[in-house]
């Protein structure tokens, strides 16, 4: 693939920002350099097949100063964050970073060692507990902590405990309340679109480089290993909740609804340790992450932040935290905390005051303005949220998508109104005329407008598509947010060598099977085809031996019904399996033993045929 030098307008940016930014700080080069112990003689990762799922030698070239294709600041924060392998906090607790998207602490107590957050994959976590074990001694795991509900916080726990230990009593896992359910819907229901949206956003399928990936701001990337699940045994509800956990006191504080539904920090007075989960990184965070979720609550989240300052702040002497590297000192965490505070409180507080003086969301981005405290705080740089679009989060979260503008009520959907503006603009070569001079003046916004116009308009049109993705590259090399520049790139990407479809699947077996019944059936309704389920009405219900359970579904006007009940005797068809199996045959499998049938199995036929399942390969660039 052919890949151009930046252009003039983003070589004058990035040294612009050089002079603008305080590159002579250098205490966070310091903090992630603190405590290294070792890190993996072979830094790829790899699963049994022999494929990588990890490879951190892949960002070896982020060394010496930015060159002119990566914005100098993404560049020190890439460098910062790409450093890997096992680092002492204080005696007694240590960080592997740089084997995943995110970091895994390990608590040493009396027996063995608490595990916080193991990564995305097995691969990936297995490798971070041996290289915990190779510096520390072969001490048994006797809990895992999940954080939060992300796939990154516990996708790996089966690489380094299984179910049989759990269920022994010989490990425990601890979660905040609520975290299977937000984890398995987030990763099923809308799980396809957010996956292949993930891998623009993490940049999974770009060449590692200066014109190519260097890191998401928040990790480098994420592993493409096996993601699993193990369901918590210790649900943690109540902020003050205290337990021992090998002989280990921890202080829990509760953060629901913040940077994810189901989150939790928590606090070791024998360490003075405080774990702040992804609350408080070194960057500024999403509050609505560019492969789609719910919308989070800014305001609550400053509100979680002051409460762990006010609650711990008095003994605390590190923080540490599910991403980047920890900060140590007690004058530090409060100037850390206060200004990530301060960051969210600031945005959440100024859109408002503007929506209410009648700007729309896309007004409030490029008008807002962030204090000179805030501004020069590297922690509080936008390299995996950024404040464009978390002002527009905010706007959507309060007033929803319509601004309110008749006009805009009622659009033509892209492909459409692409055709309307190119006709009006006097046809494709008018067009792609002002999209070139847009480009060689260096308006690259204003080129992608044009540019995206046309090809909805002429998809098959190749001088569109090539100029197209020159111009996402250009957008890429100036972006200081790293999610933002494999957006971009991974656009160009696809214009010049095709659909990559989702690198990385999320809706893994392991956490399929942690759907509850009701999730199933949700799932299963999300993907009735409608207008194909129309005339069609069908009833019959389900016993899950295994959970002794029952329930009737019908459909009727293409919606799926369930509703627990006993088993009538009088249903077209009934069927006895458990719930595993259950799973199996939603996926299609006649095939195997275990089902009990009593009636018509042709009304599940039915049923089945007019499910549609998600695309993992939609067009994203291209109509």
């Amino acid at each position: 693939m052919t890949q151009n030098d930046a252009a003039d307008t983003i070589i004058a940016q990035q040294r612009s920002l050089l002079a603008a930014l305080p590159f002579g700080d250098t205490r966070d080069l310091e903090a992630a350099e603190r405590g290294f112990i070792g890190t993996l003689a072979d830094p790829v990762v790899r699963n049994q097949a022999g494929e990588i799922v990890w490879d951190a030698s892949s960002y070896d070239f982020l060394t010496g100063d930015a060159p002119d294709t990566v914005n100098p600041s993404l560049w020190r924060q890439s460098k910062l964050v790409a450093k890997h392998g096992l680092f002492e906090v204080v005696p007694g607790l240590y960080q592997v970073r740089g084997l995943d998207l995110s970091v895994m602490s390990l608590v040493e107590g009396d027996s063995g060692v608490i595990v916080i957050d193991p990564l995305i994959s097995k691969e990936t976590a297995a490798a971070a507990v041996a290289l915990y074990r190779e510096h520390r001694g072969d001490r048994p795991i006797t809990a895992v902590i999940y954080t939060h509900s992300h796939i990154d916080h516990f996708g790996g726990v089966q690489g380094i405990v299984d179910q049989a230990q759990v269920d022994a009593g010989e490990v425990q896992v601890i979660a905040p309340e609520g975290l299977v359910d937000h984890a398995v819907a987030e990763n099923v229901y809308a799980g396809t679109a957010m996956g292949r949206r993930a891998g623009y956003m993490y940049g999974a399928a770009l060449a590692r480089g200066p014109k190519g990936a260097v890191g998401a701001g928040l990790g480098q990337t994420t592993s493409v290993g096996e993601a699993t699940l193990i369901a918590p045994t210790l649900e943690i509800t109540t902020t003050g909740e205290t337990h021992t956990v090998d002989g280990v006191e921890i202080v829990f504080q509760m953060a629901p609804g913040t940077e994810a539904p189901s989150e939790m920090h928590f606090y070791f007075p024998k360490y003075r340790a405080l774990c702040m989960a992804e609350n408080a990184t070194h960057t500024l965070h999403n509050l609505l992450t560019l492969r789609g979720a719910v919308v989070r609550d800014p305001h609550v989240w400053s509100q979680y932040l002051t409460e762990a300052i006010e609650r711990f702040g008095g003994d605390v002497e590190v923080v540490f935290t599910s991403h980047h590297w920890p900060t140590w000192g007690n004058a530090e965490i409060h100037e850390f905390l206060g200004l990530q505070r301060d960051l969210y409180g600031y945005l959440h507080d100024q859109t408002l005051r503007m929506l209410n003086q009648g700007m729309q969301g896309a007004e409030i981005a490029e008008t807002i303005q962030l204090p000179p405290a805030l501004e020069n705080a590297w922690h509080a740089r936008g390299y995996y949220g950024s404040v464009s679009h978390n002002v527009k989060a905010i706007y959507q979260r309060y007033m929803g998508w319509f601004d309110g503008n008749p006009a805009r009520l009622w659009p033509h959907p892209p492909a459409a109104q692409a055709t309307r503006y190119v006709e009006a603009i006097g046809g494709i070569e008018r067009v792609l005329d002002l999209a070139r001079q847009a480009f060689d003046g260096g308006d690259f916004r204003w080129a992608a407008t044009l540019l995206d116009h046309a090809v909805f308009a002429e998809p098959g049109n190749e001088a569109a598509k090539a100029l197209y993705a020159d111009t996402l590259e250009q957008l890429g090399y100036g972006a200081e947010n790293g999610t933002w520049r494999n957006f971009f790139l991974s656009g160009a990407t696809e214009l010049r060598e095709g659909n990559f479809g989702t690198p990385t699947v999320t809706n893994a077996p392991a956490i399929r099977a942690q759907l509850s019944p009701e999730q199933l059936f949700d799932a299963l309704a999300i993907t009735v085809d409608g207008p194909r389920a129309w005339d069609l009405t069908l009833a019959f219900e389900i016993t899950l031996t295994d959970l002794d359970r029952s329930f009737r579904l019908t459909l009727r006007n293409g919606v799926l019904v369930y509703v627990e009940k006993a088993p009538s005797g009088t249903a077209p068809l009934h069927l006895s399996l458990t719930k595993p199996r259950l799973i199996a045959l939603a996926a299609g499998d006649f095939g195997s033993e275990g089902v009990g049938v009593s009636g018509d199995l042709d009304v599940l036929k039915q049923l089945l045929a007019v499910l549609s399942p998600g695309d993992p390969a939609f067009e994203i660039v291209l109509p």
